[in-house]
């Protein structure tokens, strides 16, 4: 008995989506067989589509000033507004999308530098969440900047 391997590559259209494919595949030959109901085999593998999603953000704040330490006020700093987008480019809807956003919230000895005030969420649900540990947030640690140039 011979084996003969072989890849079949498919294209699918945008316009027809299926969600299975269905391939038959029949070996003949020249000389009889014994068992020629064999040679016959029928393939149905599901499909699954890969999304095309991007990701894009816009802020308005560029650049923050850090206070000197012993300095810091408690009063609000600039409002910090960011745009998050998500695009869908695939050729299909995608449903169930999260997206998880993690914001640096503390400074050095845990001073808050961030407060999210509010959310507005266009054609999406958006959750507002405190990290479920505080060891989540990870303070930024102090540094020397007098040896540097710019």
């Amino acid at each position: 008995p011979s084996q003969v391997s072989f890849t079949l590559e498919l294209e699918f259209s945008c316009s027809i989506l299926l969600d299975h494919a269905e391939v038959m595949l029949q070996a003949t030959s020249e000389s009889t067989e014994v068992t020629p109901e064999d040679n016959i085999v029928k393939l149905s593998v599901p499909i699954r589509y890969e999304p095309d999603l991007f990701l894009s953000s816009n802020t308005n704040l560029h650049r923050y000033e850090v206070h000197p330490l012993g300095t810091f006020t408690h009063s609000s700093g600039p409002e910090f507004t960011t745009m998050v987008k998500v695009q869908n480019f695939g050729c299909y809807s995608i449903q169930n999308v999260t997206l998880h956003m993690a914001l640096p919230a503390l400074g050095h000895r845990q001073a808050t530098i961030l407060s999210v005030t509010h959310v507005l969420a266009d054609n999406a649900t958006c959750a507002l969440q405190p990290p479920l540990e505080v060891t989540q947030v990870v303070p930024v640690p102090p540094e020397d900047l007098l040896h540097v140039d710019r």
